[in-house]
Parts: C-alpha cells; sequence; structure tokens
C-alpha cells in the first residue's frame, strides 16, 4: 500500500499532517512517502490529480484526502495494511527525526567538550593528552553531524527508505560507546581500551553502511522511477 503525503515547505499544517502520518507509517507496514509540492514530481502529481489543497493524501495513485485530521481517522485509510515490524525501513519527511535529533545534538556537546581543551593548545596541543581533543572533534562532532545529517538528507535525494529505530539506535550506541573507551585508553594509557574502542567505533561504521546501501542502491518493485524528497525549492 502506498501512500504518498503532498506538501510544501511554506506550509504550516504540512507538518502536522507529516508527524500524523509518520506516526502511523511507524505502526503500519506502508510505503510511506513525503512529496513536495516544490519539486516537479510533486507539481505533476499535483497536476494529474488536479490537487488544489495541501496538505494531500494520495492512496495507491488515487486522491483520497485533504487537510490535517486525527490519527484514527487516517487509520482508517490504511486498515488493509499489515503491522510494521520494530525498526523496519522508512522513508524520511520535512522535519528531522528523533535519532537524526539526537545525533546532531551529540555532535554538538562532543564539540563543546572538544573547545574546552582550546586553552591547552586544542587540536595543535602537545603531550599524551593530544589525541583527546583531535578524537573529540573528528570522531565526536563529525562522525555524529554526518550520521544525522546523512540519515536525514539521504533519503531524500533518492527517494528511498532507511533503516531505523533499533539500527539507529545501535549505530549511536555502538559510537558513543567506543569514542568514551577510546578516550578513556588514551587518557589512562591503557592500550586494550583503546583498541577496544576502535573495534566499536568501526562496529558503528559497518551499521551506518548496512543501512545506507538500501537506501543508494534500492529500487522500488524494479522500477527506476523513484519519487525523490527534498526539502530545497
Amino acid at each position: 500500500m502506498k501512500v504518498e503525503l503532498v506538501v510544501s515547505e511554506w506550509c504550516q499544517t504540512c507538518h502536522q499532517a507529516e508527524k500524523v502520518w509518520r506516526g502511523i507509517a511507524e505502526k503500519k507496514a506502508i510505503d510511506f512517502a513525503v512529496v513536495d509540492m516544490g519539486q516537479p514530481e510533486g507539481r505533476e502529481l499535483a497536476t494529474r490529480l488536479r490537487i488544489r489543497s495541501i496538505p494531500a493524501i494520495v492512496l495507491d495513485g488515487e486522491l483520497v484526502q485533504i487537510g490535517v485530521h486525527p490519527e484514527g481517522e487516517c487509520l482508517k485509510l490504511v486498515a488493509g495494511a499489515p503491522d510494521r515490524q520494530a525498526g523496519g525501513a522508512r522513508h524520511v519527511g520535512l522535519g528531522l527525526s528523533p535519532t537524526s535529533r539526537a545525533a546532531i545534538l551529540a555532535a554538538m556537546v562532543y564539540l563543546f567538550i572538544a573547545g574546552g581543551f582550546l586553552p591547552f593548545g586544542g587540536l595543535f596541543g602537545e603531550g599524551s593528552a593530544r589525541p583527546l581533543p583531535l578524537h573529540l572533534f573528528t570522531v565526536g562532532f563529525m562522525t555524529f553531524l554526518v550520521y544525522g545529517l546523512a540519515e536525514h538528507m539521504l533519503p531524500r535525494f533518492t527517494g528511498n527508505p532507511i533503516r531505523g529505530g533499533a539500527w539507529s539506535l545501535g549505530q549511536q550506541g555502538l559510537a558513543h560507546l567506543g569514542l568514551w573507551l577510546l578516550l578513556t585508553g588514551f587518557g589512562l594509557g591503557q592500550q586494550g581500551l583503546s583498541v577496544t574502542g576502535a573495534v566499536l567505533l568501526w562496529l558503528s561504521l559497518l551499521v551506518f553502511t548496512l543501512r545506507l546501501w538500501p537506501v543508494l542502491w534500492h529500487r522500488r518493485g524494479g522500477d527506476d522511477k523513484t519519487i525523490p524528497i527534498h526539502n530545497e525549492t
């Protein structure tokens, strides 16, 4: 069952509709996509179905709903879809998901902590403490920023869903634990901790790769024509 939510950035109620339908997409195994009116695909869909108001819901190619409706009313439209299994793939929309938001927030926290080493030379300091700000910045800030932005942006460019839920939480958990073991190992001079931390960080990257693979290469039903999800106008 394919559900397309037609939206636009300037539409305030579209965010409310997206919140409702993203909640439904987490419960029901539907092929959910957010289609921006500012993009050619969105304009083509609006012209073909003569959509005059947004947000609009298109169910299997048919316009079935206009405006923001309660979740219970929307669930009736997809009552025939099976329940979704936890941790399944999902499409992204206009707003950041909780896991993307958590990754970006973590990146800011690590950048702030790394900034505390500036009085001691920051990334160019000397001595045994030098790896600490270096890894806080490169692994803590840059890696988590990439995790958060990639999870949100890449599915929008390809129109393919990304594995979320436990996949994302596990990836970030491995990265957090790995980074702190790495820092502790360097701080205390314990090579075993550093190696363990590095392995966990590598596993986090492996999970990230497994999540991105179907986003970059997936073809829905063998049809090369996908509907990208974009923010830009």
